[in-house]
């Protein structure tokens, strides 16, 4: 069964208008900073598999999925699965679409216990670097033309890997779709002392920045930098044409 359209109830919330962004940006990054630090994003699980995200960031990738409905969700770095699992989850309520993710390795303790879940059924998994030419012909076996796409990158860091990731990724995204680049944040943690030095002007945050410079047809969604505490600021990608 198809998930229904839901009419939005939002008109009825009683939101505040007016918020104090500014308190809230700076009591925000001092959260996501000490959580950092207690590496607070490992003691989440869905389903009983380490997701390691916030829940903040969570709830945004489920609105964003509820509303796209995609056929295709692609994400690049696997790690213990959750992320794989928690799509797969929104899928099968959503009654529709599958979920490809890609790992340079995928280790078999992972393996053995995502092969076994019930969520699998709506779930590859590919190995390999997910910038060669090999995975990227693999990864589009599983996307037919008119498929709507979601792509999540969640790999390497570095600005270098982002930025390939996104040059070739981003001719997947449909029309009115994101590429989502997780954890924009790893050049200011980096700054703060928390996050590895080789991160420092070299993270996520700065290939969107150089990707966006010569993609005019992507511009960053400031929607999903609604609720502050996040890893992924500024890293949804909508494709406007």
């Amino acid at each position: 069964m198809t998930f229904p359209k839901i009419p939005s109830l939002k008109k009825y919330v009683l939101r505040k208008g007016k918020k104090d962004v500014t308190a809230l940006e700076h009591s925000a990054f001092e959260w996501v900073k000490t959580a950092h630090a207690n590496k607070m994003t490992y003691e989440v699980e869905w389903f009983g598999i380490p997701i390691i995200q916030t829940p903040e960031d969570m709830i945004l990738m489920q609105e964003l999925i509820f509303t796209l409905r995609p056929d295709v969700i692609v994400e690049t770095g696997i790690a213990h699965g959750g992320s794989l699992i928690y799509y797969a989850s929104l899928l099968e309520l959503l009654g529709r679409g599958k979920v490809v993710g890609v790992d340079i390795e995928i280790r078999n303790h992972n393996r053995r216990v995502l092969e076994k879940h019930p969520f699998m059924k709506r779930v590859t998994m590919i190995e390999g670097d997910s910038v060669s030419d090999a995975t990227l012909i693999n990864v589009r076996k599983h996307i037919k033309p008119k498929d709507r796409v979601l792509v999540a990158l969640d790999s390497s860091h570095t600005k270098t890997h982002v930025l390939r990731e996104l040059e070739a990724y981003y001719p997947l995204v449909s029309q009115g779709s994101y590429i989502v680049v997780f954890d924009t944040n790893t050049s200011a943690l980096a700054q703060a002392g928390v996050c590895e030095a080789q991160y420092l002007n070299n993270g996520p945050s700065d290939a969107v920045r150089e990707f966006l410079k010569s993609h005019k047809n992507f511009s960053i969604d400031k929607n999903f930098n609604k609720l502050f505490i996040s890893y992924s600021p500024d890293g949804y990608l909508k494709r406007t044409r």
